[in-house]
Order: C-alpha cells, then structure tokens, then sequence
C-alpha cells in the first residue's frame, strides 16, 4: 500500500511525503530519483546502520553514522558531518539524506540549511515519533545543554519517504514516544484548519488495540491522519507566527523535563504526554474545560498505558528553564492549553503565575 501526501507552502516550496509499507529496499528507488546525477551525503542512525546497511546501496565512503540520543544532537556533530560534506566535495547542487529518527532529521536538516547557505536534503523517517513530527514542516535544529532546540532554522526537505516495515523493529518504548506525539494531535484537530473531520480522537479510542499490534492499514491510517492535520497547519503557519504554535500542546513542560533530566531519563513522547497531563488538569481546574471532556481526555491518555507525573522537580528551576524556551518571550512562558473539545489556544503567563500552576 502506498499513500502520498504533499506539502505546499508556496509554489516554490513544495514537497512529496510518500508513506507505504513496501519493502525497505525500495526505497533505493526513491533516493536514486532524487540523487541521480548528484554527490550525497547520508547521515544514519547507529541502530538503523546495524539493522538495515544490507538493504541499501550506499558506497560507505557516503556515510555519516551518527550514534543514537538527543545527547547527539550538538555543535560538536554539526560540525563533523559539515565537514564530510566538504570531504567528499558536495556543492550547492548536491544532497544530504538522513535516515533515522527526529535527532538524525533535525541535525541533517540544520546542516543542509547551512551548508554553502542550502543544500538539498531528503527525509527518510525510521521512528514512529519522527514519522509523524519532525520529518515534515520544516523545523531543524541542534541543543545546546541549557536549552533544547535553542539553534535552528525552518528549511524544508525536498521529500519525505515513510516505510512503516522500520517500525517492526522499533523497540516498545520509541514506539509508545510515538504514540505520546500522536496523541497530542487528537486534542488539537479542530484548530488545525483542516478541510475536513478525521475524528482523530475517535479513530485513536476506537482502534487502540489494533494500534498496539502495529497492524498495518492502521498504522498507515494513524500516520496520514496526524501529517494530514501538520501539514494543514504548516502550509497556514510555515515559521511559527501564530497557528503553528498549537503543535507545542504539552511541550511547555516536556522540554524543560528532558532539559532537566539532561536528556537522559525521558524521551520526548513521554515528557510531551507528561506535559499533556498537566495541562489538562490546570485547564480543567481553571474550568477552561468541561468535566467530561476531562475524563476523555486522560482516559484517552491512559488507555495507551500512560500515566501523570509522579516524580515533583523543582519547581524554579523547571520555570527557568521555561523562560529560555525559544517560545517565551517578553518575560511570558508560553503554554497551549484546551479550552474546547479538541479545540486549544495559547495563554502566556508571568514566571510567578507558572509557578502558581504547579502549586495549585
């Protein structure tokens, strides 16, 4: 089966995101129409590297193995893969691919967004979270041990290649970090913009179980409904002046989670679900939402096996952290909250008012 979506932001930004559950080494056909002619560089995850190097036809002089981990996404690699590039002699007419998960696309994306001021790069998505965030809209970056993400540019992808046969050998916990960012666009449907209902929210109650055992057709389904409800809000809100700002829905407390705990103790699903919880709870508190679409909500979260945050952190040292987020400004901290059933907005609030939320 294979699905093909586009993004289209303008007419000179427009780009192919093709989701199919073909075999892996059909994707050489897919890189092979976007490199022919052209030097590559491919930059790819340690684990995929180890598990699939025999399904792709690449001269190994061509790769990039970056190991696995936020921890990876740093200067100290910007700088490494940007100067293979110049090794092997790539120019502007060139291309960077990257193979892996959200750490590989985004630290490929920023360097292919810096390289001789723009070079090609293409897509290719090996985790259930990446498939469905990072991959598509345009959004590069690297981390800096204060900040996550605090470095980056928007610069788009040429194409974005999704063979859900990665999954298959995605372990349980990457693959419920999926979930955790899949989840996130249940609540937020209804301000996407789309032309059309999905019942994203819906789908997600009703075919849990078979989400779960990862059966295919569902699968494919979950992923188009997710990027088709992104790439709404991307071709609306390409670099984050308004309506992007709803896909951070949880992610307020999610990275200054992962940045407290130096990446280490979370992955990013689990700290966005986190996030998720929390807000649900102050928004309910704050009667910004119905009680029964508090109960849907968290029931929604837990019957994916998620749970709120046991473990307190200090609360002045997350609300700093909150402070040197790329989204805060003016001395406000920016948090997307519900307000209606699979409808949310953004509320900006003092440091003092954050710490009122966690007190409450």
């Amino acid at each position: 089966m294979k699905q093909t979506l586009r993004v289209q932001i303008s007419n000179e930004k427009e780009y192919p995101i093709e989701i199919s559950d073909s075999a892996i080494n059909e994707l050489n056909k897919n890189i092979a129409e976007y490199t022919n002619g052209k030097k590559k560089l491919i930059i790819i995850s340690k684990k995929v590297y180890d598990l699939y190097r025999d399904s792709f036809e690449f001269d190994e002089n061509e790769i990039f193995v970056l190991k696995d981990g936020e921890k990876q996404k740093n200067i100290k690699n910007y700088l490494k893969i940007t100067k293979k590039a110049i090794e092997l002699g790539l120019t502007r007419k060139d291309i960077l691919i990257a193979i892996g998960g959200g750490v590989v696309g985004d630290l490929t994306g920023f360097v292919a967004s810096t390289y001789m001021r723009g070079i090609d790069f293409i897509q290719i998505p090996t985790t259930l979270l990446s498939m469905v965030d990072s991959s598509v809209g345009g959004k590069t970056a690297i981390d800096l041990e204060e900040a996550k993400n605090i470095i980056g540019t928007f610069y788009q992808p040429k194409a974005v290649f999704i063979n859900i046969n990665f999954l298959n050998t995605l372990d349980d916990r990457q693959f419920k970090s999926g979930l955790g960012e899949i989840l996130k666009y249940a609540f937020i449907e209804n301000s996407c913009g789309y032309k059309m209902q999905l019942y994203l929210f819906e789908f997600l109650t009703l075919g849990c179980e078979k989400i779960l055992q990862k059966e295919p057709l569902t699968i494919i389904r979950m992923i188009e409904y997710c990027l088709k409800l992104k790439i709404a809000v991307v071709n609306q809100d390409e670099k984050e002046g308004g309506l992007r700002k709803i896909l951070n829905f949880g992610h307020t407390l999610a990275h200054a989670l992962e940045t407290i705990t130096k990446y280490k103790k979370y992955t990013h699903g689990e700290a966005v679900v986190y996030g998720m919880f929390f807000i649900i709870n102050w928004s309910y508190k704050k009667e910004y939402i119905t009680y029964s679409y508090y109960r849907l909500s968290i029931e929604l979260l837990e019957k994916y096996g998620f749970r709120a945050l046991k473990k307190e952190y200090p609360i002045e040292k997350l609300v700093e952290i909150m402070k040197k987020d790329k989204k805060a400004a003016a001395n406000k901290i920016s948090f997307i909250i519900p307000c209606d059933k699979k409808i949310v907005k953004e509320i900006k609030l003092s440091p003092l008012e954050v710490e009122y939320m966690f007190k409450e």
